[in-house]
């Protein structure tokens, strides 16, 4: 059975024991076993910031040499990688969601047709329909399975990745809006272009186990990987916005404060915030609508933890909102706390980012100031990500040298 950890607890306590498995992790991490006993499970952990990347590579450089755990580290760096390159291509992230809501519009009924079909396990590939039905009843996916499943997707199926990454959005636990939406562009040539990657048989067969092996029906499609690229260039999506710049220390305004915790980083108690003192703190979930049931319970665990912790270490009261009225939610909570200012995580490219003019304006309105902080290491890490991932890994091989700045 799957443990995906839903807490800080839980999250430290799968970390200390996938710690000492860290010097095997780059000769093992591609076998996709039924258990995924090869990886950490912990990427919803990170990706909601139940536990930190800051933490995480602290603890790895204390125990192991860099050369030993440079690709663990590396893994561990690619979320942010992927979060500072498409900061800086912030059309990349709106013209994927515009895509797919106009879909009945760009797409024919015959590909709508097919792509649910191939989404609810029935392209009559087995063990690619039995990656879907792992996906929807699990909601995970081993990386190396993922890349599997987007390439027939794309490839073999010829299917718009557009809505391959919004399956894979709605129902992955560990849903990113830029790993998840910049890893479909790179499978279908977008991210470096020209560059595809193709799904091959003899792949699945050296590194998949006999759970997903044993589904062979229709195999003879992916045999030899020789598929056409579906890829078309999209310079308009390439075009490089200006970084947004956020201080990484909270400024003391002397006024009435609540703190927002959004579900991109629900770690108040370790950074600029964890001394903080204010009025009340609010959580809430930021999400697209139509996610899966799965989910929308995975979101409410992590929010729930949050709130405990949160209530824990400040001492506060801590009111969960409703996502789906998170504007109008807002703001009645920094009414009824007779807040002059709130305080939060500076969110990056996503659904929490999406609503934040409508949200600058509505307190504006009511006079309420909205002060945003991030964290240095967030801050230096996404600055390096203007190019290609090695030339930012170069960058960021000389910053895990010093000391991490939590």
């Amino acid at each position: 059975m799957i443990e995906i950890p839903l807490t800080r607890t839980d999250a430290l306590a799968i970390w200390r024991e996938f710690l000492p498995r860290v010097g095997r992790y780059a000769k093992d991490r591609n076998y996709v076993h039924e258990q995924h006993r090869n990886v950490s499970l912990l990427s919803t952990a990170i990706r909601h910031r139940l536990i930190s990347e800051d933490q995480i590579i602290d603890e790895t450089l204390n125990r192991y040499s860099f050369s030993t755990a440079e690709k663990w580290l590396q893994e561990i760096c690619w979320r942010r990688y992927w979060k500072g390159w498409l900061e800086r291509r912030p059309d990349v992230w709106t013209s994927w969601r515009n895509r797919v809501e106009q879909s009945t519009q760009i797409f024919s009924a015959e590909v709508l047709d097919r792509a649910a079909k191939v989404a609810t396990g029935q392209s009559g590939v087995a063990c690619m329909d039995a990656l879907a039905h792992q996906l929807v009843e699990k909601g995970y996916l081993h990386n190396h399975a993922r890349m599997w499943w987007a390439s027939f997707w794309i490839h073999a199926e010829k299917l718009p990745w557009e809505l391959g990454a919004d399956f894979f959005y709605r129902h992955l636990l560990d849903a990113d809006p830029a790993s998840n939406t910049l890893s479909w562009r790179w499978v279908a040539g977008l991210q470096t272009f020209g560059k595809t990657y193709t799904v091959r048989l003899s792949n699945l067969e050296k590194y998949a186990d006999d759970s997903l092996l044993q589904h062979t029906a229709g195999n003879q499609r992916i045999a030899d990987g020789a598929f056409a690229s579906q890829a078309q260039e999209e310079t308009a999506d390439l075009h490089c916005a200006e970084r947004l710049h956020y201080p990484d220390t909270l400024t003391e305004n002397n006024l009435r404060s609540g703190l927002w915790l959004h579900s991109e980083d629900l770690l108040p108690e370790v950074g600029p915030f964890s001394r903080w003192q204010g009025e009340a703190i609010a959580v809430q979930s930021c999400e697209i609508k139509g996610i899966s049931g799965l989910r929308q319970k995975a979101l409410a665990a992590v929010t729930a933890d949050a709130v405990k912790r949160a209530t824990e270490h400040f001492n506060l009261p801590v009111t969960r909102l409703d996502q789906h009225e998170a504007i109008q939610e807002i703001l009645a909570w920094a009414k009824s706390n007779q807040l002059l200012e709130i305080i939060a995580f500076a969110p990056t490219i996503g659904a929490a980012r999406d609503m934040l003019p409508s949200l600058t304006d509505a307190l504006t309105k009511n006079n309420i100031l909205l002060q945003f902080v991030r964290r240095r290491s967030d801050h230096d890490t996404y600055s390096y990500a203007q190019s290609g991932f090695f030339p930012y890994w170069k960058k960021m091989s000389q910053y895990l040298a010093q000391p991490t700045l939590l």
